[in-house]
């Protein structure tokens, strides 16, 4: 596989990925890093880092809403809830992999 073809696939995926989680409105960010290591504000960082390296102007709301498919702010206030203390302690002993 070339390099062109490799990094289109690539781009694809990742559409994909964050077209999945913008419909998975229903899986909290701390579920994410407690199961994965990351959540949709990492892709946002990653999104963010990308396009410092390459010199281009994105700041990070811009960069989540990218990601969130909205406006943060607007994605908290509909659909994220008060972590629970289990998923809090799962996170504290996950933190250290994060």
């Amino acid at each position: 596989m070339d390099e062109k073809t490799r990094t289109e696939l690539e781009a694809a995926v990742f559409r994909r990925l964050v077209s999945h989680l913008q419909g998975r409105t229903d899986v909290q960010n701390i579920d994410l890093m407690n199961l994965a290591g990351f959540c949709r504000n990492c892709l946002s960082n990653w999104y963010k880092d990308a396009a410092d390296e390459r010199g281009l102007d994105l700041d990070k709301e811009s960069a989540r809403e990218l990601v969130y498919g909205m406006p943060y702010a607007d994605w908290k206030a509909k659909y994220q809830s008060e972590a629970t203390p289990e998923q809090k302690a799962a996170f504290e002993v996950n933190k250290p992999s994060h």
